[in-house]
């Protein structure tokens, strides 16, 4: 959530995603389609916090590869459908590591 956010608002004003198109190069080079999720996480700051991010999502069924960059605060989630994601969904798997999601950006492989 932003400085700016209102207190309460359950639709805060989200930060660009920071990407890397190096690393978003290097993440899908073996996926032959589906979706990306590029997700900005704040309170990610120990290894058991990023390998709790992975395993959720790696429970996931529609999730075909995971990455998590502890150093940059990035979570890379490739999803096998054409389907439209769910970004709450998103939000509640990383809220119950107990991080908080600041911005999401959907790209299509």
């Amino acid at each position: 959530v932003r400085a700016d956010a209102v207190p309460g608002d359950r639709h805060p004003v989200e930060r660009a995603v920071d990407i890397d198109p190096d690393q978003i190069k290097q993440f899908t080079a073996d996926l032959q389609s589906g979706q990306v999720a590029v997700v900005s996480v704040m309170g990610m700051v120990c290894d058991f916090c990023a390998r709790g991010i992975e395993k959720t999502f790696k429970r996931d069924k529609s999730v075909t590869k995971v990455d998590v960059d502890l150093s940059k605060g990035k979570v890379l989630i490739a999803f096998d459908t054409e389907e439209p994601i769910d970004r709450a969904e998103i939000d509640r798997k990383i809220l119950a590591n107990g991080q908080n999601v600041t911005a999401v950006q959907m790209l299509n492989i």
